[in-house]
């Protein structure tokens, strides 16, 4: 009984809803990336470099190219591009585009329903590790941009049907190998 005693004099209640609600203090994605997005869809804009220009400069010095325009992550650049082309037969969301100028290098575009990747997250720079408070958050923070990608960039878009036309695409790319680039697009367009 005394032990009872001690919890109860010991408790706090704390009302639903106050700043002492956990419920408060809970990290949420969704509220994250809409509040983010839009800044990283910007700066990615801004630093998207022509892709037949980011291309030659990769393969003449690819240390280079990542030092001039690249945001290193998990050991690897992270690009931003720019690029319009003709899109072919899609795979499980994913449309190989062939653009003028990029002869030998094979570029995709996810258009979903499932966005996969951390690139967008990744991209600028300006999002690290350090902004959450463990693996999960980031990894969610992630998600939730993509998730972004889906609603804000490809909603209007009709991605079932893009073989044969020419799409427009602003997008980020990690470079893991030079020849086949999967771009996750920030700003799409469909003439």
């Amino acid at each position: 009984m005394l032990v009872l005693a001690l919890i109860a004099l010991d408790t706090t209640v704390v009302p639903i809803g106050s700043e002492l609600d956990a419920r408060q203090q809970a990290f949420d994605p969704a509220a994250w990336a809409a509040a983010e997005f839009p800044r990283i869809q910007a700066a990615i804009e801004e630093r998207a470099v022509p892709a037949a220009e980011l291309a030659a400069a990769i393969a003449a010095d690819p240390a280079r190219a990542a030092e001039e325009f690249g945001v290193m992550s998990s050991g690897m650049p992270v690009y931003a591009v720019t690029f319009s082309g003709t899109a072919g037969e899609a795979r499980s969301g994913v449309y190989d585009v062939t653009v003028e100028g990029l002869e030998g290098i094979r570029v995709r575009v996810q258009t979903g329903p499932a966005i996969n990747g951390t690139d967008v997250r990744d991209a600028t720079g300006t999002v690290a590790f350090g902004d959450f408070r463990n693996q999960i958050e980031y990894q969610d923070a992630g998600a939730a941009l993509n998730n972004r990608v889906r609603e804000d960039v490809l909603a209007g878009i009709d991605t079932a049907n893009l073989t044969g036309r020419t799409v427009t695409v602003t997008g980020v790319f990690r470079l893991v190998n030079p020849e086949n680039w999967l771009v996750t697009p920030v700003r799409m367009s469909v003439p």
